[in-house]
């Protein structure tokens, strides 16, 4: 059996990570939003994510049906609803987004999901505490904290722009 390695991620949820018997490693970072990343690393540095796929709770029940994992699943539901309180989770802004060009204040995300924006990483920088000037660009992401509901409901404003 592959051994896992669990990390639990304070506000986020929890990473499993593995080693493939060809000496791949890969992960999956449960968010306690219900979403998942799948994780590619670097073959040459490990600790290096060379990829990432963020899928959401239905695309994750899907593949764990065609992989097999059914009894994973009970588990993992099991730790998202032991959990309660504030979660972090980061929110990508991708090109044609309709959050692309608007200011953090005129997003109204907080006003509309209880959601609040505190920190963008642009360009490899990260831009903490950002006021409600800031205007949020294609290839931004949103670091936000909330209720794991109001996440959910800036998510779906997020992919329904």
């Amino acid at each position: 059996m592959t051994d896992v390695r669990e990390t639990r991620l304070p506000g986020v949820g929890v990473r499993h990570d593995f080693e493939t018997s060809s000496g791949k490693r890969v992960g999956v970072i449960v968010h306690y939003a219900g979403h998942r990343e799948l994780l590619i690393y670097d073959d040459r540095d490990p600790d290096l994510c060379r990829e990432t796929l963020r899928i959401d709770e239905h695309e994750a029940h899907t593949l764990a049906e065609m992989l097999g994992a059914t009894q994973v699943l009970a588990s993992v539901e099991a730790l998202q609803q032991s959990v309660e309180g504030v979660t972090i989770d980061w929110l990508p802004i991708d090109e044609g987004s309709v959050f692309a060009g608007q200011t953090i204040g005129e997003l109204g995300l907080r006003q509309q999901t209880g959601v609040t924006i505190i920190a963008v990483i642009r360009g490899g920088r990260t831009l903490p505490t950002p006021g409600p000037e800031l205007r949020l660009e294609a290839g931004d992401t949103a670091v936000v904290v909330g209720a794991t509901d109001g996440i959910t409901q800036a998510l779906t404003l997020l992919h329904d722009s």
